[in-house]
């Protein structure tokens, strides 16, 4: 069984959990369930075009970065162009939490991504509850299908659909619906990062969809690498999340690429 795997095992017996304790009805009465959305699409145009990630730990990793306090990194991120923030939900595996985005989502006026691993109608419920706007959806945990009825959903609950996919052939689960594709430059599987590999994935999407690249970002020069090979939007977390003061990275990031 591979981390993928173990991750989606793990993910069932929290899903069902969370729906002992919460029904859909209790999540539609929360807080946020009725906010207007941001949209990604917009500001994917109209800032620098990167979402920045915060992110404690990961399987490959182990810990990044567990010394700062989300709102602290995400509203530096938003203060130097960030077009959206991806933030972790997955407690075991990536030291997330929902509080994560709740703590954050009334201090910041761009998109917030909920990434976890979705394979439950249920979890679409409770992103809208913790104030999302974007979710992601990861093609090799899901079937061609699953990912049709799951945008279904979402644009139903006003969020937008980043779909990633790493390999030729999950191709097949992109369809006209999904807001976005992301090219995971990092296979789940076994961790390994192929800029070029993306690049020829990139190559094959439809014309009209929004192409993000993600993750294995690990300089400026892999950045203009990707940006000359005319990827639309780019999800950067561990470069960022790695120092003291991730924002500030940010920051400096911004300024020497000349966005």
């Amino acid at each position: 069984m591979n981390i993928l795997d173990k991750i989606i095992e793990r993910k069932k017996q929290e899903i069902a959990e969370a729906k002992s304790k919460i029904s859909v009805e209790q999540l539609k009465d929360s807080e946020y369930f009725g906010r207007p959305t941001f949209s990604l699409k917009e500001t994917l145009k109209s800032k620098s075009g990167i979402i920045t990630e915060f992110k404690r730990q990961s399987p490959s990793k182990g810990i990044i970065n567990d010394k700062v306090s989300p709102l602290e990194v995400v509203s530096e991120y938003e203060k130097f162009g960030a077009s959206a923030v991806s933030i972790l939900t997955d407690k075991d595996f990536f030291g997330g939490s929902f509080e994560d985005i709740l703590s954050v989502r009334n201090h910041i006026n761009i998109p917030i991504l909920r990434k976890d691993f979705m394979i439950d109608e249920y979890q679409f419920y409770e992103a809208k509850s913790i104030g999302a706007d974007v979710i992601l959806l990861i093609a090799s945990c899901l079937s061609p299908t699953q990912v049709s009825e799951f945008t279904e959903l979402a644009h139903a609950l006003n969020l937008e659909v980043l779909l990633e996919i790493h390999s030729e052939e999950e191709l097949k689960h992109i369809n006209k619906n999904v807001d976005f594709v992301g090219i995971n430059n990092r296979n789940l599987k076994d961790f390994k990062v192929d800029l070029q590999h993306s690049v020829e994935l990139k190559n094959q999407l439809p014309e009209d969809i929004f192409s993000i690249a993600e993750s294995g970002i690990y300089n400026e020069e892999d950045f203009k690498f990707l940006k000359e090979k005319g990827f639309d939007g780019f999800l950067m977390g561990e470069y960022f999340m790695k120092n003291d003061n991730p924002g500030e990275k940010f920051g400096e990031f911004i300024s020497n690429v000349s966005i």
